[in-house]
């Protein structure tokens, strides 16, 4: 076995499956609102309004804590960063069970978005600092994975869980999920700080040549990016920042607008609780598997704007069937399928993008950057697919603004790989412009 074999083998095995877990207990806790909503919405009298503004609120908590989150990252290291944001939103997120008034809930899923905000960065951050280029689609393929495979089992035990323990000591079922689920967060706060090292210089598990391979082989891919600013401000008010914005805005669209709707969207079809938790769970089974498939096709293959662009445009079909099919609960299961196997399936190949763009002591940032921008989008979906709801009587004019969204996702894509190949082309010309010249020089 290689050292490039050896050395990937125990980085996918000993980190790449734990961080997974943490972002599938961050997702459950993120999204499990929207099944909440089925019986928290009728016992507290929320409209879909006040609904949807409070889901959306965890967004601009995220937004304003993004960036600062991850100025931190490189003084304390990333275990104490996922240490402290996994606790607090823990308890944030069981706090959720007290909530009485729309007021309450708008602050305490604002909150809780300020608890969380920098995990997926950091996370991204972390796996730029282990993983080279041909390894990352794969590789975060499986941790984006976590994302539908904790609504696959979310959906349904969440529903259970307020089935089953409603009433139970006094508390509505809801008020009992939101505790239960907040849990193992806190508990692997602490796991966290013994497991992950803070680097590869810092992995006893690794060997000096192991370490030397893939010190040597970051560094080298670390020269090939399209900036490196020293300024943090340059960072986020460099114009490839709204390239990458544009893709992942509006991929989070559709991501969150779906997510928080869809329990209410698939109850409306005339199912039960429980059902409708089983039902839910089943276009997010089908978007794990196809998740996993287009990222190691990405790789394979060594591209990556298409594959953001086709399925991007897959999902915005979706969405457009899920217009034309509103009250018809096959086609709109199928429809709801198409549409997350899409936004799921560009994930993958989209965080190869930002570390072409950003390379040494900016990434960080600039992934943060580009994160809380797009994020604010997960505010703007929920938010107004429940106004909408409100004002229409049902879900037909969301569908075609997340069909937008992740149409222009595709959009964006093709706007970037355009900008790198200009990019590209302009400095190998002026590399041979170089060449020529020192040739010259050589000759007189």
């Amino acid at each position: 076995m290689s050292v490039e074999q050896s050395t990937m083998k125990k980085v996918s095995w000993l980190l790449v499956p734990y961080l997974s877990l943490l972002f599938f207990v961050a997702y459950i806790d993120r999204v499990n609102v929207g099944f909440a909503s089925l019986r928290m919405n009728v016992d507290l009298g929320f409209s879909n309004t006040a609904f949807g503004i409070g889901a959306g609120a965890f967004f601009l908590g995220y937004f304003l804590l993004e960036v600062p989150s991850n100025m931190l990252l490189g003084r304390i290291g990333v275990r104490r960063t996922l240490c402290r944001i996994m606790i607090l939103w823990g308890f944030l997120a069981a706090g959720l069970a007290l909530v009485r008034t729309p007021t309450e809930f708008y602050i305490l899923r604002f909150l809780v978005g300020c608890a969380e905000a920098g995990f997926t960065p950091a996370v991204m951050f972390y796996f730029s600092k282990w993983l080279p280029k041909s390894y990352r689609a794969k590789t975060i393929a499986l941790f984006m994975m976590m994302m539908p495979a904790s609504s696959v089992v979310g959906a349904p035990l969440s529903t259970w869980i307020m089935t089953a323990m409603d009433g139970h000591l006094g508390y509505h079922g809801w008020q009992w999920m939101f505790v239960i689920e907040a849990i193992p967060a806190v508990i692997l706060a602490f796991v966290t700080l013994w497991w992950l090292p803070d680097s590869p210089a810092h992995a006893k598990w690794l060997s000096d040549s192991q370490k030397e391979w893939l010190a040597a082989t970051l560094a080298r891919e670390d020269q090939n990016c399209a900036t490196n600013h020293s300024s943090i401000w340059g960072v986020i008010a460099n114009r490839w920042v709204l390239k990458l914005v544009v893709i992942q805005g509006g991929v989070v669209f559709g991501l969150y607008g779906v997510g928080f709707w869809i329990a209410q969207i698939i109850k409306g079809l005339g199912h039960s609780d429980q059902m409708t938790g089983v039902i839910a769970a089943i276009p997010y089974f089908v978007a794990c598997v196809f998740m996993v498939l287009w990222g190691r096709h990405s790789d394979r293959t060594g591209e990556r704007f298409w594959h953001v662009v086709i399925p991007a445009w897959v999902a915005a079909g979706g969405f457009v069937i899920a217009y034309l099919n509103l009250n018809s609960p096959i086609v709109m299961v199928v429809a709801l399928t198409f549409c997350l196997a899409g936004i799921f399936g560009a994930i993958p190949a989209y965080w190869t993008l930002p570390p072409m763009v950003f390379s040494g002591a900016t990434l960080a940032v600039g992934i943060a950057a580009v994160n809380s921008c797009s994020n604010l989008t997960g505010y703007a979906a929920p938010a107004a697919i429940g106004v909408l709801k409100d004002l229409t009587g049902n879900f037909a004019s969301g569908m075609l603004l997340m069909g937008l969204a992740s149409f222009l996702a595709g959009v964006g894509s093709l706007w970037l790989r355009s900008a790198l190949r200009k990019r590209q082309i302009s400095e190998d010309r002026a590399l041979a412009s170089q060449m020529d010249s020192n040739l010259l020089v050589s000759k007189s």
